[in-house]
């Protein structure tokens, strides 16, 4: 019954929550929490940090053989094993030792590093947008859910009081064409079911309860003695009538 509520109203009302211009952006396949992306652009920092400062030493003492492969072998510890091809290529450079090949190959490297800034850059920014989507669709299904509810609710008090309403109504035309012991029950259970919705919202609904209760008790002791009362009436009035005498029946006599 409630989603058939909810899809009414949006369809009558069109809802202000999916409104094209209120639409959810996709959100970018990416952790919502700056821990995974920081921890691995922290950690890839240090290490390049720690390889740039001991080639950078070693090459300050390139006429110390000595502190060269000292240097070079921590840079290394902290990169990964080169493959064969890449090794074969450093070799053959290094045979050759012409300056234009080590120029092309150090543009590589910037041009590879600044790829790489770019690519960690672009993380943290896919990160940071996907936790603003992921805030955005959390207070999103906050919305629809106190939608759901309001709907809900409405409903409800609509329920008591049309309920209230028809007994109202029937409550009425029984005290004018029944009697008051029939339709005063019906009017004061009309009052009651129009006022539910008001009730169960109150701070005092225990008091409002109690107080129902004991109406209702009321009520119904009323009810029985009423009913007591017509049967001990109709019971005297059936020991005061007369007996008939049997002579009664007789015709007189010419």
């Amino acid at each position: 019954m409630r989603p058939l509520l909810v899809i009414a109203l949006l369809a009558l009302t069109g809802c202000h929550l999916f409104r094209k211009g209120d639409a959810v952006p996709e959100q970018p396949v990416a952790p919502t929490t700056p821990g995974a992306v920081e921890k691995v652009g922290a950690a890839n920092d240090q290490r390049a940090g720690k390889v740039a400062a001991a080639v950078t030493v070693a090459r300050d003492n390139a006429d110390k053989p000595e502190v060269v492969r000292a240097e070079t072998s921590v840079a290394l510890s902290h990169l990964p094993k080169p493959d064969d091809g890449d090794l074969a290529i450093a070799k053959a450079r290094a045979a050759k030792a012409d300056q234009k090949d080590y120029a092309a190959a150090e543009a590589a490297g910037k041009k590879a590093m600044a790829s790489l800034s770019e690519a960690i850059a672009k993380a943290k920014a896919d990160q940071a947008e996907a936790l603003r989507v992921s805030l955005l669709k959390d207070k999103r299904i906050e919305e629809l859910t106190a939608e759901v509810e309001r709907v809900r609710q409405e409903a409800s008090q609509d329920i008591w009081t049309m309920t209230g309403a028809a007994l109202a109504v029937i409550g009425a035309l029984s005290t004018a064409f029944v009697g008051v012991r029939i339709g005063l029950p019906l009017l004061l259970c009309g009052a009651f079911c129009g006022s539910v919705p008001f009730i169960i919202d109150s701070e005092y609904f225990e008091y409002v309860a109690a107080g129902t209760m004991v109406v209702s008790a009321g009520l119904g002791l009323w009810w029985l003695t009423d009913k007591v009362r017509d049967s001990v009436n109709a019971s005297d009035h059936a020991e005061n009538k007369p007996a008939q005498s049997p002579h009664d029946d007789v015709p007189p006599q010419a």
